[in-house]
Parts: structure tokens; C-alpha cells; sequence
């Protein structure tokens, strides 16, 4: 999904959320925005990943080697105080998609508000794939035909 303009209040450069007090300076960079919307769309029943397909394949390399992109499948744009979120998953068969897309939504709305204490503008779910149990994964080829 690209992004539009006008999500959040501000400037949205990518550049880390600062919070400024008598007591000193808060840092939330938007990557860890990013991960805090990621992990609270993943523990959605009936959500069986994030991200599309090259996204996927690159997250498995990653658990491979012991490491993992807890944002992957998560786009944010981060204003002063609000941020907006476009999260892409894959659901579980037969769960009903609207379903999971609106607790995706409600989650990741919570989580982004309570943990990074944003007031989130929007939340855009994707559903690029379904999980069917007990069938082999689709593999793209190298020209993105799939096998």
C-alpha cells in the first residue's frame, strides 16, 4: 500500500519520535514503532504472518540464521504525536477476514497508543494470501511466476 499525504500531524521524515521534559529526553525511533505494530498484529488469532511474498521469503533466511524483523510486513509514518500504519498479512484458513483485519486494526491501534503512547490516525490491513493446513507453500521462481 503506498502511503498517503496528510496521515499524521507534522513531518513525517522518518526521523525518531522525541519527547522532551523537564526531566530530560525521550528517542522512540520509527523502526520501533514499526516492531511494537508487528508483534501486536501477529498475536491476532487467524494471523499466520506479516508481509508479502519477497518479504516472507527473506524473514525465513533471517530465522534461519537466528535473527528476525519483527516489522516486517509494517509500514508507519510517524508524526509528532500521531503515527498511521499499514500492516500486510497472510490469514488462516477459514478464519473470516474481515474478522481478523478489524482485530489486526484494534490491536495494533492499542499497542501503538498504550507502549509508544502515539494517537494512531489510521491502521490499513492488507491480506495478501491465505494459509491453507496441511497444503505445501506456493514458491515464486525467479521472474515472480509461481511453482
Amino acid at each position: 500500500m503506498a502511503p498517503t499525504t496528510d496521515r499524521v500531524d507534522g513531518p513525517t521524515t522518518g526521523s525518531p519520535t522525541t519527547q522532551v521534559t523537564t526531566k530530560g529526553r525521550t528517542i522512540i525511533d520509527d523502526a520501533v514503532v514499526a516492531k511494537v505494530a508487528g508483534i501486536a498484529a501477529r498475536d491476532v488469532p487467524g494471523v499466520h504472518a506479516l508481509g508479502g511474498n519477497a518479504a516472507r521469503a527473506f524473514g525465513a533466511i533471517r530465522d534461519a540464521i537466528g535473527s528476525s524483523a519483527l516489522g516486517q510486513g509494517v509500514l508507519v509514518e510517524v508524526g509528532e504525536t500521531q503515527a498511521a500504519v499499514d500492516v500486510t498479512i497472510v490469514v488462516e484458513y477459514p478464519v473470516p477476514m474481515m474478522e481478523v483485519a478489524s482485530a489486526v486494526r484494534a490491536a495494533v491501534t492499542t499497542a501503538v497508543t498504550d507502549l509508544v503512547g502515539l494517537e494512531v490516525t489510521e491502521v490499513n490491513v492488507a491480506i495478501n494470501d491465505v494459509e491453507i493446513p496441511g497444503l505445501p507453500a506456493a514458491t515464486e521462481d525467479a521472474e515472480g511466476r509461481v511453482r
